[in-house]
């Protein structure tokens, strides 16, 4: 007798992971145990700082704020590695990964607000009412800089630590190959736009037209409208940027489609 096999929600589909490079492992391993075919097309590259003595001067500082932002679990990470986290702030955190980011290291628990982002953090009360306040940020440079400029006119003093650099990742044939060579539905999520922007710079002609020519799932509406502006065919919004709300806008897309 034939043994015929379940066919599970991603079956058929290739999904793009653009997290940065070394750090998309749990994700893809999502959708492969959901029947797509994950590959790696990373958008940036995590990389230390060069002068180690004068980030941990600007780390310290940062850690002596009333308040403390871990910006990312790279932040956490790249931080921890410098020196211990040891402090009586409060710690705040843009969403849930970032906050079990910080209980695994060991530094009690981060208030993480539902919106996983700056616009979220920014909403919470706690962060209404600053002045005389002193904001550490802990972080790369680069992105937006709202945090920054809006607790500044809040009247907190902000300390922003450079805790880890953003670089654009090399990308090569393999990356190409992948997204020329599939013929089956292309999913994008998309978590960052200083990463999409590395893609469309960094892609030869042919790997980005194909990029462009599958379904951006957009972690946020500033990053839904900055795909629609990249050229993508089909645009998407998830939740949030966590790895299940990402999954699930692509399991509904692909159901969609069938």
């Amino acid at each position: 007798m034939a043994h015929t096999h379940a066919k599970k929600p991603l079956d058929g589909a290739r999904v793009a992971i653009t997290r940065p490079a070394g750090t998309g492992a749990a994700i893809a391993r999502q959708v492969r145990a959901l029947g797509g075919a994950a590959f790696s097309l990373p958008g940036s590259s995590l990389r230390s700082v060069d002068d180690a003595v004068a980030t941990r001067v600007s780390l310290d500082r940062a850690l002596r704020a009333d308040f403390v932002i871990f910006s990312s679990p790279a932040a956490v990470r790249f931080a921890s590695g410098l020196r211990p986290l040891r402090t009586r702030s409060i710690l705040l955190a843009p969403g849930h990964g970032t906050a079990g980011a910080l209980k695994r290291a060991g530094v009690g628990n981060a208030i993480a607000p539902a919106r996983a982002d700056s616009e979220g953090l920014l909403a919470l009360p706690i962060l209404q009412q600053l002045r005389g306040k002193a904001v550490g940020i802990l972080g790369a440079r680069g992105g937006r800089g709202l945090l920054q400029r809006e607790l500044a006119a809040r009247g907190a003093d902000v300390a922003f630590a450079e805790v880890y650099r953003r670089m654009p990742a090399r990308l090569d044939r393999r990356h190409a190959r992948a997204l020329t060579r599939g013929r089956a539905p292309l999913y994008v999520p998309l978590s960052s736009g200083e990463a999409l922007a590395n893609l469309m710079a960094g892609l030869p002609d042919a790997a980005r037209r194909a990029l462009l020519a599958g379904t951006a799932i957009a972690s946020s509406a500033r990053l839904q409208r900055a795909a629609r502006l990249a050229g993508f065919a089909r645009v998407l919004c998830a939740g949030s940027a966590h790895d299940a709300d990402l999954i699930e806008t692509i399991i509904a897309a692909h159901a969609a489609r069938y």
